[in-house]
Parts: structure tokens; C-alpha cells; sequence
């Protein structure tokens, strides 16, 4: 087997003074943080699509990446060098996970059947490489959105022959990832959404969605597959309004079709601030509801209102993300996804281990640091002293149901004086930063 990226080794862990670009500074896979390796903690997983296949295009220009694939003479010879070019970077960064769509793994023929064939060659040799280099699949899913037959959705689509397409899709998508032992399988809705109403019918939509996800939960009883299933949240871009816009739309609609006992969610940095939320929030909000299932870790521009995708380098995000991880008492069975691909500008092949890099760094870094701030239990003690009126009195009786409008109607007459204390927001941001500076 070829090398495909002989101008890179191994990369090692060599400590915050190395100045060598291709060794890891923070991340220290067997250091221990509270009671895990950082290996274990963070469970960091390559992501196919934009690390294998994406070119470098753009709206207003064509593909920059130079690849070492790129000679293959056939589209089923360059799907198995992007296999065996990923699994040398896998081996090279030490990531031990993977996540895939199915076409993106395999390139799609005319027909289904073909489609479907061509796959199973492909995953023949996935799981060769997987046993020979000890990697696993972190999830695996569907592509339904990139082929033009899903310009009006996938299982929300107007057409019942792409809902049955999409159905089929899934099935063979499912079986794979159960045959590579994957520990999670995602649905992402890219076109499940609407640009107008005025050519909608929204509830049948939604209600087609819910029963694609219920099929799904009966197949995978059926064919033993136990890994967890996960939605992952955008509001936009490509659909403008889609279904799944953020964590706590998911939970409404999961529990609206009683699907929530199933399904968990895959929170994207990038989709949380397109829906204009901070992914902390996304993250603290899965969390408290016990349906925080994955990470795909990478960051936005602020300043453009698009799904940029970048290698995650702000270390205050990945600070507070990992510390609302931590409280969850880990991630597990999912892992952390760099859905990230380097910029069209950095189109070496050795960008792609830089960029890696920058981003596991931020996170072992981050990791460090959240484990320090729970540790400290400065934050906990503050909110907890927040609250302190919900415990005694008339809190505790509100919290434990006891009163009604009448008695707190009385409470509130007899009560003339009302004290309130500040929230010390800026105090806290500075204990944060504290943390981060001493590090």
C-alpha cells in the first residue's frame, strides 16, 4: 500500500515549548483528567466528507485541495485510495474514530442496485482497514441531500417515490453501519424544510419525517442493530427554514411523535450559532434534558452567515462546551466530530495535519481547563447560592408543589419588602478567564 502523506510521521505529543508544527502541544492521549485519559474523555473522530472528498470550491470558484488520490483512474479506485489515505491520517493523528455518509465513502452508480453494490465493495475494504489499523466507526449515515432528486426533500418531500428512495437509502446505510460496529447512526435533515409556504403542506411533512425515524426504530430491532440514534440540529442553509432548527425544536418534535425515548442529538458548533445560539447553550440544554448524544466540534464566522466549518482554535468555547460535557458525566457512545475542512486557501495535503492539529490541541486544552473550573466548584457554588431561595420557605413550597395562587397571593401581601442581588455576570466571565490565563 502506498504512503500517501510520506512528508508527515507519527505525530506525537511534545508539550506547550515544541515548536515542531507537527506534534501535538496540549493534547496528551494517556494523560489522565479526573477519572479518564484524554483519549477517553474526548474520543476525537475524523470526519470523511470534509476531510477526503471536499475539493476547495465555492460558489465563485472551482476545487484548490491538492490530494494524492487525485491520479486514480476510476471513481471506484479514488474511493479506495480516500480509504486508504484516511485511515494513514487516522493512524498518523492517533484518532481512533471515523464518521461517514454513504456517499460519501462510495461513489453512487446509475441505480440503486448499483448504488448499493458499489457500496458493499467499498465497505469489503473499510473493514479490512479498520482491522488492520484498530480504528472503529464512530456513525455513519445517509446522504440525502447532494443527488437533484432530493430538491424537495428527502422523507419530506412531495414526491412518495423519494420518500420510498430515501426509506431504501436509509435501510442499506443502517445495515452497513451496523456490520462496521458503529456506536451511533445520525440523521441530518439538509432538505427536510420548506423555502415557502405557499407551496406547503407542513403537517404532512412532518408527520412523513416521524414516520421515516419510527421505520427506522423498527428496523434496527429488526436487524439488531444497537447503536444510538441522533438528530442533528441546523436552522438553515441549505433548506432556509428547516425542521430540526435547533435542540429544543428536536425535543418538541420528538416528543410531540413519541420518539423521544429513541433518539438523542448530534450538536453542531457552527448549526448552534447559526440558530443563533452559543454551542455551550446547545450543549447545557441537551444536557439537562438527557439527550446529549454527540459532538460535531468546529466553529463559524461571525461575520458570515453561512455554515463556514472551521477547525475549532477558540479555546473559551471548547472551555465551556467540555465543562457542561464533563458534567454529563461524558460523551459516550458518541465522540467528538471534526466537521471541519481546512480553507480553500490551505489546499497542501499536509494542511490537513495542521489543521487537525490546531483543532485537538483546543480541545485536550479546553478539557484541562473545564476539569480545573468544575474542580474549583466556584461556579457550581454560585449558582447554587443563586437559588438558595427555592430551598426554604415559600420556595421550597413552590418547588414542591404545595402552594397555589391564593397562598402566594397572601405571601406576597404580607411580603413589603423584596431584596434582589446582582447576577456578578462580569465576575464570572473573569473567574473564567482566570482559569484560562493560569492554565
Amino acid at each position: 500500500m502506498r504512503e500517501y502523506f510520506p512528508n508527515v510521521a507519527k505525530v506525537k505529543f511534545e508539550g506547550r515549548d515544541s515548536k515542531n508544527l507537527f506534534a501535538f502541544k496540549y493534547y496528551n492521549p494517556d494523560e489522565v483528567v479526573g477519572d479518564k485519559t484524554m483519549k477517553e474523555h474526548l474520543r476525537y473522530t475524523l470526519s470523511y466528507w470534509h476531510t477526503l472528498t471536499g475539493g476547495g470550491s465555492d460558489p465563485f470558484g472551482s476545487a484548490t485541495m491538492l490530494r494524492p488520490w487525485d491520479d486514480a483512474e476510476t471513481s471506484i479506485e479514488m474511493a479506495k485510495q480516500r480509504l486508504e489515505a484516511s485511515f494513514e491520517l487516522m493512524d498518523k493523528l492517533d484518532i481512533e474514530y471515523f464518521a461517514f455518509h454513504d456517499r460519501d465513502i462510495a461513489p453512487e452508480g446509475k441505480t440503486l442496485a448499483e448504488s448499493n453494490a458499489i457500496l458493499d465493495e467499498i465497505i469489503d475494504y473499510c473493514e479490512e482497514l479498520m482491522k488492520k489499523y484498530d480504528k472503529k466507526l464512530l456513525w455513519g449515515t445517509a446522504n440525502l441531500f447532494s443527488n437533484p432528486r432530493f430538491v424537495h426533500g428527502a422523507s419530506t418531500s412531495c414526491n412518495a417515490d423519494i420518500f420510498a428512495f430515501s426509506a431504501a437509502q436509509i435501510k442499506k446505510a443502517m445495515e452497513i453501519t451496523k456490520r462496521l460496529g458503529g456506536k451511533n447512526y445520525v440523521f441530518w435533515g439538509g432538505r427536510e424544510g420548506y423555502e415557502t409556504l405557499l407551496n406547503t403542506d407542513m403537517k404532512l411533512e412532518q408527520d412523513n419525517l416521524a414516520r421515516l425515524l419510527k421505520m427506522s426504530v423498527d428496523y434496527a430491532k429488526e436487524i439488531g442493530f444497537e447503536g444510538q440514534f441522533l438528530i442533528e440540529p441546523k436552522p438553515k442553509e441549505p433548506t432556509k427554514h428547516q425542521y430540526d432548527f435547533d435542540v429544543a425544536t428536536v425535543m418538541g418534535f420528538l416528543k410531540n411523535y413519541g420518539l423521544d425515548k429513541d433518539f438523542k442529538v448530534n450538536i453542531e458548533a457552527n448549526h448552534a450559532t447559526l440558530a443563533q445560539h452559543t454551542f455551550q447553550h446547545e450543549v447545557h440544554l441537551a444536557r439537562i434534558n438527557g439527550i446529549l448524544g454527540s459532538l460535531d466540534v468546529n466553529q463559524g464566522d461571525p461575520m458570515l452567515g453561512w455554515d463556514t466549518d472551521q477547525f475549532p482554535t477558540n479555546i473559551y468555547d471548547a472551555v465551556l462546551v467540555m465543562y457542561e460535557v464533563l458534567k454529563n458525566g461524558g460523551i459516550q457512545p458518541g465522540g467528538l466530530n471534526f466537521d471541519a475542512k481546512v480553507r480553500r486557501a490551505s489546499f497542501e495535503p499536509e494542511d490537513l495535519f495542521l489543521a487537525y492539529i490546531a483543532g485537538m490541541d483546543t480541545f485536550a486544552k479546553g478539557l484541562q481547563i473545564a476539569q480545573k473550573l468544575l474542580d474549583g466548584e466556584e461556579l457550581e457554588t454560585f449558582v447554587k447560592e443563586r437559588y438558595s431561595s427555592y430551598t426554604e420557605g415559600i420556595g421550597a413550597q413552590i418547588v414542591e408543589g404545595s402552594v397555589g395562587f391564593k397562598e402566594l397571593e397572601a405571601y406576597a401581601l404580607g411580603n413589603t419588602e423584596i431584596v434582589n442581588k446582582s447576577g456578578r455576570q462580569e465576575m464570572l466571565e473573569g473567574l473564567v478567564n482566570q482559569y484560562i490565563y493560569n492554565s
